[in-house]
């Protein structure tokens, strides 16, 4: 079987961390990398028997790279702390994993995600898919702050199951994230966006709410559709504030 190492970022986790630890136990090595948590994070990962490593935390794309360095397998199925992997995800890596070669060097996995206890079918979530499971001698995360992805130097495919991913707990827990969201992306856009307009604070987000309530089905999914759209506009709204405050300092 190839030997596969199976890595966690986390920061105030501990909750999460109890759910899907025992999930992850087959795999040859578990690395918790976290950001200095101050729940009892740390000590769930220590005493299911992951590694725990811990580095400050700069970005999402930075921490995961590290991470990458740090583990002793070339093959590698990194989850989030709010992610679960299914039992036929699982089970599809796994018979991968005993095959004498790996067909591609990078595997997409398809989310289904979850918003407050409700399955959200569509809202622009619908077609969530991330690059997880991967050979780290062809991959890297991109540096980018905001929606980095992984960049393969090689072949990619896409397995057939998904993860579950438990976004927000609640409507506070989504606004605090996309704050800081806003504030890596409006770094991400100073290079290319020399001045904000009335089309940037105005017309963007109009246009990212009718994308995610109109165009990609958000009416569907009612009332926690709706939010989702207004919170992505409002996202993009904020990025452009913070941005002109940058300019104007």
């Amino acid at each position: 079987m190839i030997p596969v190492s199976v890595i966690i970022p986390t920061y105030n986790e501990e909750e999460n961390l109890r759910e899907l630890l025992p999930l992850v136990q087959w795999a040859d090595e578990v690395l918790v990398i976290d950001s200095f948590s101050t729940d009892g994070t740390c000590q769930v990962a220590e005493s299911l028997g992951a590694t725990l490593r811990q580095h400050e935390y700069e970005y999402s794309a930075a921490q995961k790279n590290r991470a990458i360095q740090w583990v002793k397998n070339d093959w590698i199925l990194l989850i989030d702390a709010d992610e679960r992997p299914t039992k036929d995800l699982i089970l599809e890596i796994q018979t991968m994993l005993y095959n004498p070669s790996i067909p591609h060097q990078a595997y997409w996995i398809r989310r289904q995600n979850y918003f407050m206890g409700q399955k959200i079918r569509f809202s622009g979530w619908q077609n969530d898919a991330v690059i997880r499971f991967f050979n780290r001698s062809s991959c890297q995360y991109e540096d980018k702050k905001v929606h980095a992805e992984i960049q393969c130097n090689g072949s990619t495919s896409r397995l057939k199951a998904v993860f579950k991913h438990y976004t927000y707990r609640d409507m506070d827990h989504f606004m605090e994230k996309m704050e800081r969201y806003a504030a890596w992306s409006a770094v991400d856009h100073a290079s290319k966006t020399k001045k904000v307009t009335v089309y940037h604070l105005s017309i963007k987000p109009i246009a990212r709410f009718l994308k995610h309530f109109i165009l990609k089905g958000g009416i569907f999914d009612g009332t926690i559709g709706f939010k989702i759209s207004k919170i992505m506009a409002w996202g993009v709204r904020r990025r452009y504030l913070l941005l002109k405050e940058m300019q104007q300092e």
